[in-house]
């Protein structure tokens, strides 16, 4: 967790119930451990005195915190991870996108990579944000807002087409 600020303590309790491995900056973790959240590592800095005596110390050398977490992860074979961020630094992620499946939270936002051909469902009246932009974008079942955001039209699936690799999107919580 790179940032829990205006997180929604019930999102974090959702996102915790799977046990997962918790990676946390020093700067977060003795928030977490403040509210009983176990803690697995912390990304480049001393686990304080007063943390859980069992939290592994994850060096960033040259990376971002970011980076160092997403090279275990991806190293040790993880399938997905969900990051919690204060500061949205989306070319962090981009090495990582057909790597591992990443979602990020940020503020009021859930963002994650998708490929050309992406559909999902989703309720009338929706908001989505493009957060890449390509060259050529075709969507159907969204309704453009301006500023690269969207509103679905109806109740049903909508679909993006682009002639990237990959687009971030974001969506409301």
């Amino acid at each position: 967790m790179l940032g829990l600020d205006g997180f929604s303590p019930e999102l974090l309790g959702q996102l915790l119930e799977w046990s997962p491995t918790v990676i946390a900056t020093k700067q977060t973790a003795g928030l977490l451990d403040n509210n009983g959240i176990k803690i697995d590592w912390i990304i480049a800095g001393d686990a304080h005195s007063s943390l859980q005596s069992d939290i592994k110390q994850m060096p960033a050398g040259n990376d971002t915190l970011a980076e160092a977490a997403l090279k275990y992860l991806v190293t040790h074979n993880y399938p997905a991870v969900n990051i919690i961020t204060d500061d949205l630094q989306l070319k962090d992620y981009l090495f990582y996108t057909d790597k591992i499946n990443l979602v990020i939270f940020y503020a009021d936002q859930k963002i994650y990579a998708v490929n050309s051909g992406f559909s999902k469902w989703k309720p009338a009246g929706e908001m989505l944000e493009v957060l890449t932009h390509p060259h050529e974008l075709h969507v159907s079942g969204l309704e453009p807002m301006g500023n690269h955001r969207f509103k679905t039209t109806h109740d049903g699936f909508f679909s993006l087409q682009f002639d990237r690799p990959f687009l971030f999107i974001a969506e409301a919580l």
